[in-house]
């Protein structure tokens, strides 16, 4: 595991949602405490409910906390979103059908202000980056799914953040592709050595991937257990066939509390 400063805390965050027919509101999460450290790979895995989404949201600056405190190398996360830190990639990768490859990658530097000679610059580096290098003039019904998830990794490292939060990114696509995709980003992770909090539902994959695995229980949303995953790496493929690696799925899949 990374042993660094700590970049992400979150101290007793909870967030409640009111009922929309008028009944108790509806608590999400609570209580939520975690330390993430600078250049780690983290998965926030859990079932349907558990308030995964929701937590990275919150980080995100994309849902109001009802209490509690996130702090992001000191600052607040509306202060890292404002000063474009992160990198989101979401379940589907939302290109624009009219925009070529490289245009899609474009588009937030083009929001940002970012001069037309960078853009094209960080959108080539990136297609390189994620192995589509010549696709850049490609339009997204060109592509395969595999082939758009790429594109959206692309996209979120070219406005170059120092966190990268993804959403299920891989949840929509088989499992051939999923797996090579998962070594694909491990390489991308180790080459820029961003900090990734990356939402799962699926305990092989947050595993594999993982430095730690927190796993949330739903009813409400809660850290049942942080699990450190401590396969060496460089993993490959083959890391899956290990007794450690069946072990610490098994701990994960018994951490769940409630469900």
């Amino acid at each position: 595991m990374h042993k660094s400063d700590t970049e992400i805390k979150i101290l007793g965050l909870s967030v409640t949602f009111p009922d929309k027919n008028g009944g108790d509101p509806i608590k999400a999460l609570t209580d939520i405490n975690l330390e993430i450290h600078e250049g780690e790979f983290i998965s926030l895995v859990g079932p349907s409910g558990c308030g995964k989404t929701t937590l990275l949201r919150a980080i995100a600056d994309l849902q109001e906390p009802t209490s509690g405190i996130i702090s992001v190398k000191g600052m607040k996360p509306h202060e890292v979103r404002i000063s474009q830190k992160y990198g989101f990639v979401f379940q589907s990768p939302v290109l624009y059908e009219w925009r070529t490859v490289l245009k899609n990658i474009c588009l937030p530097m083009e929001v940002m202000g970012i001069p037309k000679k960078e853009r094209d610059r960080r959108a080539e580096e990136t297609l390189e980056m994620v192995g589509l290098s010549d696709f850049g003039k490609k339009y997204p019904h060109q592509l395969s799914g595999g082939m758009q998830q790429r594109v959206g990794i692309a996209r979120a490292l070219a406005i170059e953040p120092e966190i990268l939060l993804m959403d299920e990114p891989f949840s929509a696509l088989d499992e051939f592709t999923k797996e090579k995709l998962h070594v694909d980003l491990l390489r991308i992770w180790k080459k820029t050595n961003k900090t990734i909090l990356f939402v799962t539902h699926n305990i092989q994959e947050s595993v594999f991937l993982s430095d730690r695995v927190v796993v949330l229980s739903p009813h409400p949303g809660r850290v049942s257990n942080v699990v450190d995953i401590d396969i060496p790496r460089p993993r490959s493929l083959d890391s899956k066939d290990s007794p450690e690696f069946s072990k610490l799925v098994t701990k994960v899949r018994h951490s769940f509390e409630g469900v």
